[in-house]
């Protein structure tokens, strides 16, 4: 008799369901792992959103080094002038909008100049031509994109030498920080590149 209310009991828990408080915790379990799949998603989709205006920030940077260096290397320039203001440095201090190089044709200095009208493009800070619904650049639908709420600071320090307190008289370092907003938020990011620049070509 013992043996066969063991084997009963023992179907009975087999076909036992789940209680109410375990389909509780499975749910919870559940909508935890949902919410980290949808951060996640999000966080990706906000990456993707602002990855244009990296990639612009980037360019721009690489833009006024490679300025700072062709201005070096053609002797446009001599390397007392790259540095920045007052006289003899050339370069802007601070965070100055995307403008256009002025008569000198070096970036960020302080006869830059707002762009003119072009195109689609308004007057003003640097624009971007971007294609519009049918994926093709120089078209009638492409899309003026405007860089107003970028800003450029080229920032040029001195490099020691071996001792840690002598100024190298050959060697300055340049740092070119571009700024920006993510569009349809009010986060401010940035992109930072930095260089030795040295008085021998």
């Amino acid at each position: 008799m013992g043996a066969t209310m063991k084997k009963r009991q023992a179907k009975r828990w087999a076909q036992r369901g789940f209680t109410l408080l375990e389909v509780m915790i499975a749910i919870v379990v559940m909508t935890v792992g949902l919410l980290a799949l949808v951060a996640s998603f999000a966080a990706a989709l906000a990456a993707t959103k602002s990855s244009q205006e990296e990639l612009i920030a980037r360019q721009k940077a690489l833009e006024a080094l490679e300025s700072i260096y062709t201005a070096r290397n053609s002797s446009q320039i001599g390397f007392a002038a790259i540095n920045n203001l007052p006289a003899p440095g050339i370069f802007s201090i601070g965070a100055t909008p995307l403008n256009a190089a002025g008569p000198d044709g070096i970036l960020g200095t302080a006869d830059d100049v707002p762009f003119a009208a072009n195109g689609v493009c308004p007057a003003g800070p640097e624009c971007v031509v971007l294609p519009g619904p049918d994926g093709k650049l120089g078209t009638a639908d492409d899309v003026p994109m405007s860089l107003a709420t970028f800003t450029r600071s080229i920032a040029i320090n001195v490099v020691l030498q071996a001792d840690g307190v002598t100024p190298n008289p050959n060697l300055r370092q340049a740092v070119v920080t571009v700024n920006y907003t993510v569009p349809g938020t009010a986060l401010q990011r940035s992109y930072t590149v930095t260089a030795l620049i040295s008085s021998f070509r």
